[in-house]
């Protein structure tokens, strides 16, 4: 045998299924190129393998060794042969009744969200009709303080002449604890958006003209001032007037009065 050759080393080995997947790999591709001493060497070398199994005594199995192997063996084969429990099927009934209660949520939500708007508009309104009754109970609560100052005997009459004479005159009552009322017909409108704002002229000498409320006439030329608080009283005014101002009323006349109104003494 030359030793020198390196694939003899591995030739043994490769009889006895030793060898790693590289080691084989090369010395089959060695074989394979046709080495007549290697194939040589690996012919006996593989008749000695053969012949070392027969060197082996023979040994028959134990009784017990051999029982435990058909056990082991008829005991996996059972339970190969066992079916495993399936997962159990959702019934049917289940499925719908989950899609029911799905549809219902859904439904409920939908309805809420409806109910809720409708809810909203409805509070939205009832507050606008509220404002709306509010203010007509305010229209009314006016009426009657004027008709009562009207019509009670211990207000003062008030004539209101018109400094111009195209104009129709005024006339005003003045109750103690009830207020002032100026009413008058078929007054022009005033030019763009200016007003009509009532004055009180004072008794007293120097005094500047005490401002009041303002209104505009409305599209039939109808005028009904009311003036519940008025700042100073009867026996301390000495004349009613009323001047053409800008929208929202001036702290002091800004022109000249086109209508006067003298107070008479009680």
């Amino acid at each position: 045998m030359n030793h020198t050759d390196p694939f003899r080393e591995l030739v043994e080995s490769y009889a006895l299924g030793a060898l790693d997947p590289e080691e084989r790999a090369s010395l089959e591709e060695h074989l394979a190129g046709g080495c007549a001493d290697c194939a040589q060497a690996l012919e006996e070398s593989r008749w000695l393998v053969s012949q070392l199994a027969y060197l082996a005594p023979e040994a028959e199995p134990s009784g017990m060794l051999r029982g435990r192997l058909i056990e082991t063996v008829r005991f996996e084969a059972a339970r190969d042969e066992v079916p495993r429990p399936r997962p159990k099927a959702v019934p049917l009934w289940m499925w719908g009744a989950v899609a029911a209660a799905v549809l219902f949520a859904l439904y409920n939500a939908r309805e809420s969200r409806e109910l809720s708007r409708i809810i909203g508009e409805n509070q939205k309104s009832i507050a606008q009709k509220n404002e709306e009754l509010k203010e007509l109970q305010q229209e009314l609560a006016a009426l009657v303080r004027q008709e009562r100052i009207l019509a009670d005997p211990e207000s003062v009459r008030i004539a209101m002449r018109a400094e111009r004479k195209d104009l129709p005159a005024l006339e005003a009552r003045w109750h103690r604890t009830l207020g002032i009322v100026v009413t008058g017909r078929k007054l022009p409108l005033p030019q763009n958006s200016r007003t009509l704002q009532l004055w009180l002229i004072p008794k007293a000498h120097g005094a500047k003209p005490m401002p009041s409320l303002t209104l505009r006439p409305d599209s039939e030329g109808r005028f009904a001032l009311l003036v519940e608080n008025p700042p100073d009283s009867p026996g301390a005014t000495r004349a009613l007037a009323i001047t053409e101002e800008p929208e929202g009323g001036s702290p002091q006349p800004t022109s000249a009065p086109i209508w006067v109104g003298a107070i008479a003494a009680k």
